[in-house]
């Protein structure tokens, strides 16, 4: 097992390198190369800038039991397929049974948006959403060990 990360915008990079540090699971960081991303633990991987480079990059390298963290619902939905667990940087674990959901209602965003929908900014993340991750992925780490 090991953990690859979708790390362009993934906002907990040093959440997972602290708690696959303890538990000595490898970790794997895939970002295009306009996010330098230097880790003392993790192995860097860094990809064109082309659109899907580092889906494609974290498909290739998935096995079943690994650990995918998202934000991208279809990443997300391919890897299940391999039988690797996805997780998103809140600490949702993709399954079988939301990802479907999870990709109709951003199809359907994604319309609005076209449309001439509102587009909302993410606000800026919390202390308090870290700490939910943090618990919520420690408690994936030691269900799947």
């Amino acid at each position: 097992m090991k953990i690859i990360v979708d790390a362009d915008a993934c906002p907990v990079k040093k959440i997972i390198e602290d708690l696959a540090r303890r538990r000595q699971i490898k970790v794997i960081m895939v970002s295009n190369y306009s996010h330098q991303i230097n880790s003392d633990y993790a192995e860097t991987i860094a990809v064109d800038k082309v659109a899907e480079a580092a889906d494609i990059t974290i498909v290739n390298m998935t096995e079943p039991g690994d650990i995918i963290v998202t934000q991208d619902y279809g990443l997300a939905s391919i890897v299940l397929g391999k039988g690797a667990v996805a997780v998103s940087p809140s600490g949702k674990v993709y399954t079988e049974q939301n990802i479907d959901i999870l990709l109709t209602q951003r199809y359907l965003n994604a319309k609005a948006r076209q449309s001439g929908g509102k587009h909302i900014n993410p606000r800026k993340r919390s202390a308090r959403e870290n700490r939910h991750f943090e618990e919520a992925f420690k408690g994936l780490l030691d269900k799947i060990r």
